[in-house]
């Protein structure tokens, strides 16, 4: 009976043990994605650090320069910096940072980025959008009724939702009617199609078969262009804008445009839907394809916003003066504000920044905001579509810009940091 109660109890001493080690391990593991969040693995900095980075743990970091873009104070030698206190360096360039737990466990290196801008405009005003797409898009594969009443789908399994047609034997192909055209005129002969693919160049054969007018078709949806409307973000003093806060992607597809050029008009809302739950508001804007509304050109399209550069027309249509910028971790939680247009010009209305996420793998989604204005909430419910690119600025700085609105919640909304736009522009 003894040895039984001696086994039970040993027994019960190793569940015991194991049951502490998977606890310590999760707790470390806790620890561990805590600090990883509060330290990004991307950080901009102006040419003078102040209070750079402290994070109250003991921790240190070694300074090394990988890209000079001047001349800097920093020598070949790295420079150890305690992370224990906000500290402050003069630097110029773009560095790699080792971090090291205990001045001796390495855990995490961080990409260290100097931004030229000092200040930018913030514009809040609503702007009509139209992308030229590089290419022609696929944005989906269908059948058709041939001459004979049986279905075809000549383009199955030859091309993809996503594909970008560049070329029709050998011929550039940015233009949809015209593709459209040389289908209808291929006499039903085999076509070579260069697809971008992805990151892949191909080569597709396809055979264009009659349908039951006679006209010839390969049995797919294509798509040249996208429009719509969105918010400019900033000017810089040189005229170059940004807008959104995000890319334009595809509405079929759900991918980022690739864009061969865009163009930038003015538009004025006739009309705003307000959010609810589950049901996201929207601004309704009109847009008029003229000359002489045209205030910039669109150079790119990315997942941080749209970039280009105004025209006088443009440049005229600014109402505010340039703010500095603040990097994201000069951004508190509390009281800030948004830069929108919803009636007849461009005001601030008040919202509460809830969280602050250094290290956010979506980029789009680096500020968490409540909007807390009466007027806005009343106008609006909240964030809704088309207020994408809305200036977001807390104590006198351009921090970010407004992307994306919770769905179940349009009081809610997400921002970018306004470091990353400037960083893609």
């Amino acid at each position: 009976m003894k040895k039984q109660n001696d086994d039970k109890f040993h027994e019960y001493r190793i569940g015991l043990l194991i049951a502490l080690i998977i606890s310590c391990g999760a707790l470390l593991t806790l620890i561990y994605c805590q600090l990883d969040s509060s330290i990004p693995s991307t950080l901009y900095v102006r040419s003078e650090m102040e209070d750079f980075m402290g994070i109250g743990l003991p921790a240190t970091a070694e300074l090394v320069s990988v890209e000079s873009r001047g001349d800097s104070n920093i020598p070949e030698n790295a420079v150890t910096l305690d992370l224990r206190e906000p500290v402050s360096v003069d630097i110029k360039g773009d560095y790699r940072m080792q971090v090291k737990l205990f001045g001796f466990l390495p855990f995490k290196q961080v990409d260290i980025r100097t931004v030229e801008e000092d200040e930018l405009i913030p514009v809040g005003k609503p702007v009509g959008i139209y992308l030229k797409a590089d290419g022609i898009l696929v944005v989906g594969i269908g059948d058709f009724t041939g001459e004979n009443g049986l279905d075809y789908s000549p383009s199955k399994n030859i091309l993809q939702s996503g594909d970008y047609i560049r070329k029709l034997d050998g011929e550039e192909m940015n233009d949809k009617d015209l593709f459209i055209e040389r289908i209808r005129n291929s006499h039903g002969k085999e076509l070579t199609l260069t697809v971008e693919r992805g990151e892949e160049m191909i080569e597709q054969k396809v055979t264009p078969i009659k349908d039951e007018t006679g006209i010839y078709r390969i049995g797919i949806w294509i798509r040249d262009n996208a429009q719509g409307v969105g918010t400019m973000t900033f000017v810089d003093r040189n005229g170059n804008f940004g807008a959104l806060g995000h890319g334009i992607n595809d509405v079929d597809t759900s991918l980022l445009m690739q864009m061969d050029d865009g163009t930038l008009y003015e538009t004025e809302i006739v009309a705003i839907h307000r959010g609810r739950v589950g049901e996201p508001g929207e601004m309704i804007g009109m847009i008029v394809y003229a000359d002489d509304k045209i205030i910039g050109d669109i150079h790119g399209n990315s997942t941080r916003g749209i970039f280009g550069k105004c025209n006088e027309k443009g440049m005229e249509m600014l109402t505010e003066e340039p703010l500095p910028i603040g990097l994201k971790q000069e951004i508190e939680k509390g009281k800030a504000q948004i830069l929108c247009t919803v009636e007849d010009s461009p005001r601030y209305y008040d919202i509460e920044i809830t969280a602050v996420h250094m290290n956010n793998d979506n980029v789009n989604r680096g500020i968490e905001f409540v909007v807390t204005d009466e007027e806005l909430l009343r106008i609006t419910g909240g964030i809704i579509q088309g207020m994408s690119g809305a200036p977001i600025v807390q104590n006198g700085r351009f921090i970010g810009a407004v992307t994306h609105v919770l769905v179940n919640d349009p009081t809610k909304g997400y921002g970018i940091f306004i470091e990353n736009m400037i960083g893609n522009k």
